[in-house]
C-alpha cells in the first residue's frame, strides 16, 4: 500500500490516473480548472472528494494518510496555486507530474494562474497575445516551484505531454541538460525514460485492448476471466502479477465507460495467446465477435521523442521509422484495418503512430493472422529499443530469438568497448 504517499497531478484528462491512485493504494490530489471534467470523474466514481478549498483538500489528504487508506481528491483550481500552498505549508509531496495538453499551451492546453477556466476561454479568444504572456509567466513560475520540491525530495516526471518543452520554449535554458538547448533532453526525465521504458516497454509490455462487439457486459466478464486465468498460469515477471490484479478487479473498479472494452498491459506472447484464446471462445460460441487494438502509447507503433521513444538514445528517437514499419508490417500480415497518423497524446507534429484493429470472428484464418501479426506489432518496438542498447530490451530479444529459432530472428546490437573507443580516439585524434 502507498497510502502514506502523497501524489499530486495536474489535469483530469481522459485517463484514469485519479482512479489508479486509489487502486494502487495512494492518496492523490488532482488539480483541474475545468469544473465539468471534475463532475464527470466524480459521477463516474473515479474521484472520491471534490473541493475548491485547499485547507479542506489537505485536511482530507492528511486524514487518509494517517489512516493509511487510499483516496483521490479533485481540487477545482490551478496547480500553481496548489503548489504555492504546499510550499507555504511545508507539505511533502512524494510524486509530482503534469497531465495537461502542454503540446498546445497557447491554444488552451495550459491555464495561466489567476484566471478561471471561463476567463481563460474568453481571453484566449479576445486577447491571444496577452494570454500567451500569462502562459509563459505561469510556466516559468510552475517550473521554479517544481525545482524547489525536487530539492526537498519530490520525484517529478514529465508525462510526455511536452511540459518541459513548453517551459524551455518560454526561454528557460536551465531546464536543459546541456544548459543551452533541448537537443540532449531535459534535467527531469519523461516517465518513459525512468519508469515505463525500462520496466515495461523494453520487455514488450504495453496497453493491449479489446472491445466486445456484442456490447454484452457478460462477454467482457468472460474475456476478463480468461485473461486473468492466462496471466495467473503464466506468471513470469512481477509485471504479470500487477496485470493479473488489474484485470481481476477491473469489473469491480468500474473501468468501463460506454462500450464494453478493456485495456490490459501484456507483452508480445501474452497478447498473441490471449488473442488466440478470445478467437477460440468466439469459435465455440462462448462470446460474440471481439475486435483487438492497442493504444498509441505502446512499446511499438509510435515514434514520439518526448514520450514513447524518449529512451531511444541512438539518435533515431526523432525518426518515424518504427511507426511506418509497424503499419506496413501489420498491413502485410492481414490486420482488419490499419492506420498511420500524426498526433496522439503528444500533439500534431510531435508523434507518428501506426495503429491497427483486428476482428476476431472465430475463424482459423484469423488464428493464422494473429500468430503472424501480434508478435510483429510488439517486437518491432522491442527490437528498436534493443538496437538503442536498452539492457532489458536486449534480454527480451535474446529470449524471443531462442523461442522462435528457425522461424524468426531479430538482429542484436554490437556493444562497443568504451575503453577501447576512448583509447583509439585519444591515440589518433587528440
Amino acid at each position: 500500500m502507498l497510502a502514506d504517499n502523497l501524489i499530486l497531478l495536474r489535469g483530469l484528462r481522459g485517463l484514469t490516473q485519479e482512479q489508479a491512485a486509489e487502486i494502487a493504494g495512494a492518496v492523490g490530489v488532482f488539480a483541474e480548472v475545468d469544473e465539468s471534467r471534475i463532475k464527470t470523474r466524480h459521477d463516474q466514481g473515479w474521484v472520491s472528494q471534490v473541493s475548491d478549498n485547499l485547507d479542506q483538500v489537505f485536511q482530507w489528504a492528511k486524514e487518509y494518510m494517517e489512516k493509511k487508506e487510499p483516496i483521490s481528491i479533485a481540487y477545482h483550481g490551478n496547480i500553481v496555486d496548489l503548489l504555492e500552498y504546499c510550499l507555504a505549508k511545508d507539505t511533502h509531496i512524494d510524486l509530482l507530474s503534469d497531465q495537461t495538453s502542454c503540446h498546445v499551451p497557447y491554444d488552451g492546453g495550459y491555464c495561466p494562474q489567476g484566471l478561471t477556466f471561463e476567463q481563460r476561454t474568453e481571453m484566449l479568444d479576445k486577447d491571444p497575445e496577452g494570454f500567451r504572456k500569462l502562459v509563459d509567466k505561469t510556466l516559468q513560475h510552475h517550473y521554479e516551484m517544481i525545482c524547489k520540491f525536487h530539492e526537498r525530495g519530490t520525484y517529478f516526471f514529465d508525462y510526455g505531454n511536452s511540459f518541459l518543452k513548453a517551459v524551455y520554449d518560454t526561454g528557460v535554458k536551465s531546464i536543459c541538460k546541456n544548459g543551452e538547448n533541448d537537443l540532449d533532453g531535459f534535467i527531469f526525465p519523461s516517465y518513459v525514460e525512468d519508469i515505463l521504458g525500462p520496466c515495461l516497454f523494453d520487455f514488450g509490455y504495453g496497453p493491449f485492448r479489446w472491445c466486445c462487439l456484442s456490447r454484452n457486459p457478460e462477454d467482457l466478464h468472460k474475456t476478463d476471466m480468461a485473461a486473468a486465468e492466462y496471466i495467473k498460469a503464466h506468471n513470469r515477471r512481477y509485471q504479470d502479477y500487477d496485470n493479473y490484479v488489474w484485470v481481476r478487479d477491473a469489473e469491480k473498479n468500474k473501468l468501463v465507460v460506454g462500450t464494453q472494452c478493456r485495456i490490459l498491459y501484456q507483452d508480445a506472447m501474452g497478447r498473441m495467446n490471449l488473442a488466440l484464446k478470445f478467437n477460440e471462445m468466439v469459435r465455440n460460441g462462448e462470446i460474440g465477435p471481439v475486435i483487438l487494438g492497442r493504444d498509441h502509447h505502446d512499446t511499438g507503433g509510435t515514434d514520439a521523442p518526448f514520450r514513447e521513444t524518449s529512451n531511444i538514445k541512438d539518435g533515431s528517437n526523432i525518426m518515424a521509422e518504427m511507426a511506418t514499419q509497424c503499419y506496413a508490417g501489420n498491413a502485410a500480415r492481414g490486420m482488419s484495418y490499419i492506420a498511420l497518423h500524426n498526433g496522439g497524446g503528444t500533439g500534431i507534429g510531435r508523434a507518428i503512430n501506426g495503429g491497427f484493429g483486428m476482428v476476431l470472428d472465430g475463424s482459423e484464418r484469423v488464428d493464422t493472422i494473429l500468430r503472424m501479426s501480434m508478435p510483429w506489432d510488439t517486437m518491432v518496438g522491442v527490437a528498436r529499443r534493443s538496437w538503442a542498447r536498452n539492457e532489458n530490451a536486449m534480454t527480451t530479444v535474446a529470449e524471443y530469438n531462442k523461442m522462435y529459432e528457425g522461424q524468426d530472428h531479430i538482429t542484436m546490437p554490437y556493444l562497443a568497448d568504451d575503453a577501447l573507443c576512448e583509447k583509439v580516439v585519444k591515440e589518433y585524434l587528440d
